[in-house]
């Protein structure tokens, strides 16, 4: 994360992360063995991209676990855990970015 801000600026940063979580609240909420392993594969994977670009490693591992499982044909994975995951990196980034402000 520190790296990706030194890059794009302090200003450009704080863009991407409201960005970020917009998206990321939108497909966590549609996050759904029920929507087919398709859909289920390119949600994960655009989770797991944002993720990895954020610093959010063990949340982008449980991304990777689930999309391969997903193009597997696989829809059962644990969901909740991914969830858990989101919100848990998510408080991170907005406590983390309070203090940055700061």
């Amino acid at each position: 994360m520190n790296e990706l801000r030194s890059e794009i600026g302090k200003d450009d940063f704080a863009e991407v992360v409201v960005m970020f979580l917009e998206e990321a609240d939108e497909v966590i909420g549609r996050l759904s063995a029920t929507v087919g392993t398709k859909a289920l594969e390119a949600d994960l994977h655009f989770l797991k991209g944002a993720a990895l670009n954020l610093g959010f490693a063990q949340f982008a591992a449980f991304c990777q676990d689930g999309e391969r499982r997903a193009a597997a044909g696989d829809a059962g994975m644990d969901l909740t855990q991914v969830c858990s995951s989101y919100q848990a990196s998510k408080k991170a980034l907005v406590a983390g970015q309070k203090a940055n402000a700061a």
